[in-house]
């Protein structure tokens, strides 16, 4: 059996991945591929607690929040319930809503790259993605659709973070480039001009 593609959607905070994911399963389906939409953090339990973290519910030190995270992302890939590498061995394609892109940024605005690629080293290991789009806006477009479409603030939204984070996404591409196939798409626009962009960065992985 031929196994599945995995295609990850990233960007900062407001750069519309996550009204994304959602069109391109679809799309996908309507080709005959069998697909799975996922996220991270999850909704397992390392993952709901790093959402009670962002939301204010619990506090940790942000060390702490970047361990978290590459503890809760090598379960989404291995647990014995849903995990990914077991699906795309079926023949599954996974398009996720983040993966380690997002704490090799957001975590190293804190703390040292080396130390957050090491942390996730045996994820990457077990599941490189079969290309990353990233979907790029300014930081002013992405703080407005944050403020248009979230009740609770998270602590990352802060627009010093975000602009530091995005540097750090193009640090981690430039870095890994000879390992990691990245697509950077213009997040500007509306959702199905994005979705468009989007489908011309993955339909060559599918011909």
């Amino acid at each position: 059996m031929e196994r599945g593609k995995f295609i990850v959607l990233e960007g900062i905070d407001g750069s519309g991945k996550s009204s994304q994911t959602g069109p391109l399963v679809r799309r996908l389906e309507e080709l005959g591929v069998p697909c799975r939409e996922t996220r991270e953090p999850t909704g397992g339990p390392v993952g709901s607690l790093i959402r009670q973290i962002f939301t204010g519910r619990a506090t940790a030190d942000n060390r702490v929040i970047a361990a978290l995270y590459a503890a809760d992302r090598l379960d989404h890939l291995v647990n014995e319930v849903d995990g990914l590498c077991a699906a795309i061995d079926r023949g599954i394609t996974v398009v996720s809503d983040r993966y380690y892109f997002s704490s090799y940024a957001y975590h190293s605005v804190d703390m040292d790259m080396d130390w957050v690629i090491g942390a996730n080293s045996v994820s990457a290991d077990l599941l490189r993605p079969t290309v990353t789009v990233f979907l790029d806006v300014p930081v002013e477009t992405a703080l407005e659709r944050i403020r248009q479409n979230r009740y609770v603030e998270e602590i990352f939204d802060r627009e010093d973070r975000l602009r530091r984070t995005r540097e750090l996404y193009f640090e981690a591409f430039a870095r890994l480039r000879d390992v990691e196939n990245v697509a950077v798409v213009d997040g500007s626009g509306s959702r199905e001009q994005v979705a468009r962009r989007v489908w011309a960065a993955v339909a060559p992985y599918f011909a």
